[in-house]
């Protein structure tokens, strides 16, 4: 299509898919390494008692143009990973496995193609009830990456840090802030809602 200025754009219209939870994780040890959970309780305020939960949170290196620490909306407080990159990243940084705790994952979803991929303000619609909006994609880090040589047990965690920052790019999942409460268990279907899609090009 043309807009009133003459700029051609392509504008792909909402669609619908489904998928089901296979895991769900919480955070509740004092950092962002997750175990394994029945289900998980949620609030506005994202996983009850989770190291993510809150309103808000303290700007980061993903916020240069705060200082960091600045209160800020907490739009990270699910995780969500899907098994097929999980296996992609292991792969690309020669392990047999990936598990989602080790870099803090909420809950993998199996089922939705190039997961990663799904584009800012999807909605996820759980069969319990639960509502999630999809903030973006989860860029690898290295305190991730860290995290997964200590607990696969390679030899340089340096290394292993580097290099899933490298590989995982695209791959690591996504972040989604609670926008209905409830209880979300392994086994439930998901429903996605994709928005319209375009390129801004002034």
């Amino acid at each position: 299509m043309t807009d009133l200025f003459g700029i051609a754009s392509e504008i792909l219209p909402a669609r619908k898919i489904s998928g089901r939870v296979t895991s769900v994780f919480a955070a509740v040890a004092g950092d962002f390494v997750t175990t394994q959970a029945r289900s998980l309780e949620l609030t506005l305020d994202g996983i009850a008692g989770d190291f993510h939960a809150g309103a808000t949170r303290k700007s980061g290196g993903r916020e240069p143009w705060y200082p960091r620490g600045t209160e800020m909306r907490n739009e990270r407080q699910v995780s969500i990973l899907a098994p097929d990159e999980l296996t992609e990243i292991a792969a690309g940084i020669g392990l047999a496995e990936l598990r989602p705790e080790w870099i803090g994952g909420n809950m993998v979803i199996d089922g939705i193609p190039t997961l990663s991929m799904l584009p800012p303000r999807t909605l996820l619609f759980f069969e319990n009830g639960v509502t999630l909006k999809v903030d973006g994609q989860n860029m690898p880090c290295k305190f991730a990456g860290r995290s997964i040589g200590e607990h696969a047990g390679t030899p340089d965690h340096t290394a292993t840090a580097l290099e899933f920052v490298r590989v995982a790019r695209r791959l690591r999942g996504l972040v989604a802030w609670v926008e209905k409460p409830g209880t979300i268990r392994a086994g439930e279907k998901v429903d996605v809602r994709i928005p319209e899609q375009w390129i801004y090009q002034p």
